[in-house]
Parts: C-alpha cells; sequence; structure tokens
C-alpha cells in the first residue's frame, strides 16, 4: 500500500510525500483495559523515576521478565552445560593439600 501526501511549506512553498507500507513492518500493539488504579499509579511512579512514559516502562518491564524463544534456548543450552559440569569428577585437587592433610599437618605441631 502506497501513501501520498501533499502539504504546503511557509512561504507559499508545495511539497510531498510519498509512504511504501508494503516495506515497513509493522510492530504489534498491546491494548490493556481495567487497570487497577493502585497499580497504575505504581506504574506511573515508576516510569516518573525512570524518566520513561508510562508506555516505555511497560514495554521495559515486559522485556526484562518476559523471556523470549531465543532466551528460553540460551536458558535450557545453559542448563544443560551446568548439568554436565555438575555430573563431572573433579579433577585433581591441584596443588593444594586435601583437608585431611592440614588437619593432620596442624596435629603434629
Amino acid at each position: 500500500m502506497q501513501l501520498s501526501v501533499k502539504f504546503a511549506l511557509p512561504y507559499g512553498g508545495r511539497s510531498s510525500l510519498d509512504i511504501d507500507y508494503s516495506k515497513v513492518d509493522p510492530m504489534p500493539t498491546l491494548y490493556v483495559v481495567n487497570i487497577p488504579l493502585e497499580l497504575y499509579e505504581a506504574l506511573r511512579s515508576r516510569a516518573c523515576k525512570h524518566r520513561k512514559s508510562i508506555a516505555a516502562e511497560v514495554l521495559s518491564l515486559l522485556e526484562e521478565n518476559v523471556p523470549t524463544a531465543d532466551e528460553l534456548k540460551s536458558r535450557a543450552r545453559f542448563f544443560r552445560e551446568m548439568e554436565k559440569l555438575r555430573a563431572r569428577r573433579p579433577e585433581a585437587p591441584g596443588p593444594f593439600p586435601s583437608s585431611e592433610e592440614m588437619q593432620s599437618e596442624d596435629r603434629e605441631r
């Protein structure tokens, strides 16, 4: 769909603006109704504190708290890696003596 807008410029000039909406990827819109006043006031206060509009604050809260499909995949991958690490037997204790050796040394003093 193409939109053509013609308008007059100051001092008698004329111009037009053509917008091709077939190339625009529209973003979904979310409408929320019947918000409790207490919740709305808290949201407005939070938005004011962060110097944002209420809509921008709601979007920030959704981004922080609602995981996307990619985020869920990333979390699942992370948990699988943690399970692998947890299942591995610990390697040699390294250059440090074991707790039993340290207690034995203390008793010998």
